[in-house]
């Protein structure tokens, strides 16, 4: 299948087997984890990268009861089930390592060192390789061992304390923001620019992404807003946070949402004129005394009508209106589907791979799959990996 969108093609479904896009023929050892490590393996995958998944020879894939079609972490894999604990088993990974071009681990400080998986070790056997990992604090520092997730790496980095209500307390912005935002984005980033930089020194690198310092680059233009003065250190009290009655959610008459982002005053008098708003508000957006009854007044034109007759009546307008979609949703959606930003993959839709190139495509992942076909690129042979499979070190 090849769906047609903006430029062209620009994701092809992997069913015939050929590993196509930009990082073809590069090899991807990823240690099996959760969160933001998949996730970059997957979009690895998807571009084209072989990438073999180094799980625990025995126990689920996952803490979530969920089935291996749907789990998205493992898509785009050539799975592998190692006895870490066995010299035998630590031995097959430091091998894979010395055939890889990148590794990805997310455990915490020292595990890798103690299964003398290191960045020493393995980057000593491979100068070429790059080795990519993955914390939420980092690998040094007061909290480097403490167990945590994505809202706890959110809250001290202030992004946390930034989302919700007025008067109401801190929100989860999903697990978007700190392990795959902060996560997930900043790992990939760092080992594409290492690729780049070995190309030039013929050298690789460890890479050192921590959800932590890479939420806080998330918000470093909020923290320029703040360190001018423009930015209150209350909740949705600022123009990206909802504070202002142009940039939030609205609930309609269905009960649905949509969503007003008019910034700019060229946009705010479309909205007004479309709404519409009465001319008192027409000309004093930014302000501040008239926010209270303009917020009032937008709210009750929004229950007017449901969320679909407003979005038929912004489409195609610079109102920046825009109807709030379910997950379900989504996929449906006019513009999403010309542009097949989702794709159907196995039993589920998914997202079609991103970005998209004009020369390369990428593709959207196969489902998990078995080890042993792919184990001679990372350098053990077949006849090995039998006999290695046969004496339990691993399996598929």
């Amino acid at each position: 299948m090849s769906p047609r969108g903006g430029g062209g093609t620009h994701w092809q479904d992997m069913t015939d087997g050929r590993k196509k896009g930009p990082l073809a023929g590069l090899r991807v050892v990823e240690m099996a984890a959760i969160g933001p490590v998949p996730l970059a393996g997957l979009l690895l995958a998807d571009m084209g990268a072989t990438v073999l998944r180094i799980g625990r020879l025995h126990g689920p894939d996952s803490f979530l009861p969920l089935d291996a079609d749907f789990d998205i972490g493992l898509h785009g894999r050539h799975t592998l089930r190692v006895d870490l604990k066995a010299r035998e088993g630590a031995a097959v990974v430091r091998r894979v390592a010395a055939a890889a071009d990148i590794l990805l681990e997310g455990f915490r400080p020292g595990v890798m060192e103690r299964l003398e998986l290191g960045p020493d070790e393995l980057c000593a056997a491979n100068p070429r390789l790059i080795y990519g990992r993955m914390t939420g604090f980092g690998q040094d520092g007061p909290l480097a061992q403490q167990a945590g997730h994505d809202l706890n790496y959110l809250s001290i980095t202030g992004a946390l304390g930034a989302i919700g209500p007025a008067g109401g307390k801190p929100m989860p912005p999903l697990n978007l923001v700190g392990d795959y935002g902060g996560g997930t984005m900043f790992l990939v980033a760092g080992i594409l620019a290492a690729l780049f930089e070995r190309a030039c020194s013929g050298q690789g690198q460890v890479v050192d992404a921590a959800m932590v310092d890479g939420t806080g680059m998330l918000a470093a233009s909020i923290f320029g807003l703040h360190g001018a003065g423009l930015w209150q250190d209350r909740r949705a009290s600022n123009m990206l946070d909802g504070g202002t009655p142009f940039y939030d959610t609205y609930e309609t008459k269905d009960g649905g949402y949509v969503a007003v982002a008019c910034l700019e005053p060229q946009f705010f008098a479309v909205f007004c004129d479309l709404l519409p708003l009465p001319e008192a508000f027409a000309g004093r957006q930014y302000d501040r005394t008239h926010w209270p009854q303009m917020r009032e007044a937008i709210a009750a034109r929004f229950l007017a009508r449901t969320r679909d007759e407003w979005d038929a009546l912004f489409t195609g307008s610079d109102a920046c209106v825009t109807p709030v979609l379910s997950f379900g949703e989504a996929p449906d959606h006019p513009h999403n589907k010309a542009r097949a930003a989702h794709v159907p993959h196995g039993r589920m839709t998914r997202p079609a791979p991103a970005p998209r190139f004009s020369r390369t495509p990428a593709q959207a992942s196969a489902g998990p799959e078995g080890a042993m076909r792919v184990l001679a690129q990372f350098g053990i042979p077949e006849a090995e990996a039998a006999r290695l499979a046969t004496s339990g070190v691993l399996s598929e």
